[in-house]
């Protein structure tokens, strides 16, 4: 049976829509949410990164929501990460989208941990449970391309980069990152200590959206990795087994965030356009609003009952990144068409939603961009190899 056939015909997968709305990460998020909506717009102004958010977070317990209970967390699993992560974006999208990346960053080993049997991750998610490390993602900076330069030295690496687009980077421990071994086509994968006296923050994130992220770039400066601290190595330019396990299961969780975003405007759009006399042209507005919404949900569910069959591969990878493509297009649309249906009174910031209209725009940069996506798609269809591709 085609991984499309095993899709379709899955039931009783968990998707955001069948998670236990009374587990304790959904209710921990609703108890949150009106804290973290009163911030929004000031730390969106200020271009200010949402720290006391992540306090919040840590405080409430959901920076190890996604360990297993045996190791010290709750528990949750991706359908209810992602279902948190939506919520979070209903209240504040910076807060949601750099806390996607910590979250990805515990799915990932916790999937290695318990599907793969690989013990080695088990020390890293028992310290985020009992520590409450916040761990970050250096995202498209080490992508399948890689960067950075790991210098062989005795006893292991010494390691000078800059990490761009590190979001939630001043309030991270580690950050989970590589570099290219000088010489050779070799990407080691390792942890850097964000204390460490070789690695600084610099304040690069002045953007259109997204402004609480902190999505700052990280320099790493002759900073030494022993052997023992590189989790694995892997060929730069091609993808790896590893990768399409990040793939799969990352960007469901990513992009639970831009559904949010779309939620949002589309709330605050039809409470605006109910304060006047509906007309045939903002039922139409509000219609299309609502299909929109409804495709990207749709295509969101796709992407998580893809996860649910645990089977990382090229397949699961083209699969989630279709699945991408459509949340994004769609989300963006819907945005769009709520702003139009807000009227004058959704290009005031004080209203929400041309923050909303600004946030969504980051759902177009995220690994794989849409010519790239539509490529490995097409490679995919056509029988055509795929390992270059990103």
């Amino acid at each position: 049976m085609s991984l499309n056939a095993t899709l379709s015909t899955s039931a009783g997968s968990p998707t955001v829509d069948t998670v236990n709305e009374a587990s304790d990460v959904v209710a921990i998020t609703q108890g949150l949410a009106p804290k973290l909506a009163a911030r929004t717009a000031e730390f969106d102004e200020n271009d200010r990164f949402v720290a006391e958010n992540y306090v919040l977070l840590k405080e409430a317990g959901l920076v190890e929501a996604g360990v297993p209970r045996e190791l010290g967390g709750k528990g949750a699993e991706i359908p209810e990460l992602a279902n948190m992560l939506r919520m979070l974006a209903q209240a504040c999208g910076s807060t949601a989208l750099a806390f996607s990346m910590h979250t990805h960053q515990v799915a990932i080993p916790v999937w290695r941990w318990r599907h793969q049997k690989i013990a080695a991750v088990e020390p890293l998610l028992r310290r985020v449970a009992a520590e409450r490390l916040i761990l970050l993602s250096s995202g498209g900076s080490d992508w399948i391309g890689g960067s950075g330069r790991a210098t062989k030295v005795d006893g292991g690496y010494r390691i000078s980069a800059r990490k761009g687009f590190t979001s939630g980077a001043e309030a991270g421990d580690l950050l989970m990152t590589g570099a290219v071994v000088e010489g050779t086509n070799t990407v080691i994968h390792f942890a850097a200590p964000m204390k460490a006296p070789e690695v600084r923050v610099e304040q690069t994130w002045k953007v259109l959206g997204m402004r609480g992220t902190g999505s700052n770039d990280v320099v790493i400066d002759n900073l030494f990795i022993p052997e023992a601290g590189v989790a694995f190595s892997r060929s730069a330019g091609e993808w790896h087994p590893v990768f399409q396990i990040i793939a799969t299961i990352a960007f469901p969780l990513i992009y639970a965030v831009y559904l949010g975003v779309a939620e949002r405007a589309r709330d605050l759009a039809v409470d605006l356009a109910m304060r006047k006399a509906p007309t045939p042209h903002s039922l139409d507005l509000a219609g299309r609003m609502e299909t929109s919404l409804r495709a990207a949900r749709l295509a969101h569910r796709w992407m998580l009952e893809t996860v649910d069959l645990n089977a990382p591969s090229a397949d699961t990878v083209n699969e989630v990144m279709i699945g991408r493509s459509l949340v994004a297009d769609h989300a963006i649309r819907t945005v769009e068409l709520a702003l139009e249906l807000g009227g004058g009174l959704g290009f005031y910031r004080r209203n929400g939603l041309e923050r909303c209209f600004r946030d969504i725009q980051g759902a177009r940069f995220h690994p794989l961009q849409t010519g790239p996506q539509a490529q490995y798609a097409g490679a995919m269809a056509l029988a055509h190899p795929v390992a270059t591709i990103f």
